[in-house]
Parts: C-alpha cells; sequence; structure tokens
C-alpha cells in the first residue's frame, strides 16, 4: 500500500531522474515543521527576525490592509508565528484561515491560537498551496487578504509560482497578498543560512530520508549522507542536496536505487529576488506591487500586492 502512496510515487519520480531530486514539500512533515521552527531561531537564519522586524515595524501599514470582516488566510502556515502579529493588530477579522500540508502540526496550531484569539473563528485548511485550495464554503462571500510569509515562494520555480499566483487572484473576495521576500545578497550571508554551525539545517534536510525510511520502506543509512547547500548565482538560488558520501545502492518503495560517490539529491530551492525581477513574475499571475517595505539593510522585504482588475 505504501508503495502506492503520492509520497512514494513521487520520491520514485525524483530518485529515478538523472539528477536525482524530491520534491521539497516533502520535508515538512510533523518533526519536519518543528525541525524548521528550530531554524528560524538561529543566529545564522536571517529570515525569519528579519521579517519579523518588517513586520512589527510596519504594522500601521499592514494593518490597514485588513479591514474589518475580512478574512485572513495564510499560505503554508506552520507554527503561525508571524501571523501573531497581524492578528494582535486586526480588529474584527472574520476569520483566521491557515493553511497546511502537515495536517498534525496544522492542527496543533490551530488550537493553541483558539486559545489566544478566543474572538477569531479559527477556520485550518489541510491543503498543499501549489494546487487548488478550498476554502471553507461559508467564507465564499467574504473579503479576503492572503498571507505568505517567510520568502516560500522562492521555493517554487518562477512559471510555478506565477502560476500560484494566479489561482490566488482568482479567490471569491480577493483584494490583497501579504508576501515575504528574501532579497538578493552576498553569497555568504545566504549560505551560512541554510547550513548552520549547529547543524539543524542538516537535519531538517537529513529528516527527509528518514521519513522516506518510515514512511515508504526505505533503507538509508543516514551516516552515508551529507547536507549541503550551494549558491547558484545563475538562478538567483540558494540549493539543498544531500549528498552521497560513497557508492550505494538504497531500496525505497522497492525499488533499487544506486548512488554513485558524490552523487547528491537535490531537495529543496530557495530563490532571492530583486523587486523589478518579483514585479515581472507577480504581473504574470496577475498582480501588482502596492508596497515593499524593507528592512534598512535591504535584507528581506514584505509586499503588499493587489489584484489587477480589468
Amino acid at each position: 500500500m505504501i508503495h502506492d502512496s503520492d509520497f512514494a510515487m513521487s520520491a520514485l519520480e525524483g530518485l529515478q531522474a538523472s539528477p536525482k531530486w524530491l520534491d521539497s514539500k516533502w520535508l515538512y512533515d510533523t518533526h519536519g515543521s518543528a525541525i524548521f521552527e528550530q531554524i528560524t531561531q538561529l543566529p545564522e537564519y536571517y529570515p525569519t527576525r528579519t521579517e519579523t522586524g518588517i513586520l512589527k515595524d510596519q504594522i500601521d501599514a499592514l494593518s490597514a490592509v485588513l479591514e474589518p470582516g475580512q478574512v485572513l488566510v495564510e499560505l503554508g502556515s506552520g507554527a503561525s508565528v508571524k501571523t501573531r502579529i497581524l492578528l494582535d493588530a486586526a480588529s474584527g477579522l472574520r476569520a483566521y484561515v491557515p493553511v497546511d500540508i502537515s495536517a498534525d502540526f496544522l492542527e496543533e496550531t490551530a488550537e493553541d491560537l483558539r486559545k489566544a484569539y478566543p474572538d477569531t473563528p479559527i477556520r485550518p485548511v489541510v491543503a498543499d498551496f501549489t494546487g487548488e485550495i478550498t476554502l471553507p464554503q461559508a467564507l465564499d462571500d467574504a473579503p479576503k487578504t492572503a498571507f505568505f510569509p517567510g520568502s516560500t515562494i522562492g521555493n517554487l520555480p518562477h512559471d510555478t509560482a506565477s502560476a500560484m499566483l494566479d489561482r490566488l487572484s482568482r479567490w471569491p473576495g480577493i483584494e490583497a497578498l501579504i508576501l515575504g521576500l528574501d532579497l538578493v545578497k552576498d553569497t555568504a550571508t545566504l549560505v551560512d543560512a541554510y547550513d548552520d554551525q549547529a547543524g539543524v539545517t542538516a537535519d531538517f534536510n537529513l529528516n527527509l530520508l528518514r521519513r522516506m525510511n518510515r514512511e515508504i520502506g526505505a533503507d538509508f543509512d543516514l551516516s552515508a549522507f551529507r547536507h549541503e547547500a550551494r549558491w547558484n548565482a545563475q538562478l538567483s538560488r540558494i540549493e539543498m542536496h544531500l549528498v552521497s558520501e560513497r557508492a550505494q545502492t538504497v531500496t525505497v518503495a522497492g525499488q533499487a536505487i544506486r548512488f554513485a560517490k558524490g552523487e547528491s539529491i537535490h531537495t529543496e530551492n530557495s530563490r532571492k529576488y530583486t523587486r523589478e525581477g518579483f514585479a515581472a513574475i507577480a504581473d504574470r499571475g496577475g498582480w501588482e506591487i502596492a508596497d515593499f517595505l524593507t528592512d534598512t539593510d535591504q535584507l528581506f522585504a514584505v509586499a503588499v500586492l493587489r489584484p489587477k482588475r480589468a
């Protein structure tokens, strides 16, 4: 049965390809999501604290987007830590809808939020934000603002990002999108953020092998792979890889997968942007930049997008 799961089929598709790859969405099981929350607190990982600073410093401008009666929908909500900044400042929201692929982690977070915000209905939706998202039907008539922090959009190829933005622009009642964007900067800062000295990001990446062992009958030896972060200047992206330390054969979902020494599995991309480059992606997805808020060091940006209207 596990050999027929979406996870198994996706893993085999990527591992039988050349070069090998895995879809980054599978990094975020319950344990992976918890490790990622640890990553956000690391000294090398500037995106979280920088974006949080922008949200706090610019909360007056952002809360003006969230008018009473609106629904706030967060994509890839995780622990909804940054969302609390918006929830604390907004008044009279009709609902908060966290959307995440990890069902158990999502429900735990939703329970915590219900206690913290008893006057705001919390309506979690288990979904992959790279596909169609079915929001609660009772909220169809409500105006909506989407929230997509963390520069998670950087995990997506540009065409996929534009397609996702196009789907969001067609939601009934959508009025705005508040979006986090990691900006192009010096290579050392970028690589250090994805290869910390404590090894937490390495553990996050290697957890994908643990998950395959547990869920789809793989037999990866985690000690035979190492985490590596690479800056691809041509494509303006950080790449995460799992590199085989030796020639070996691994069984995954009943199939033998051969690795040469030094061969890697490409597990995630994190693209970095300029304002002009992202504006072109947003335009193809049916949005325009209404505001572009940055920190003083120009490390990160929070963009407010509005749907283009005919």
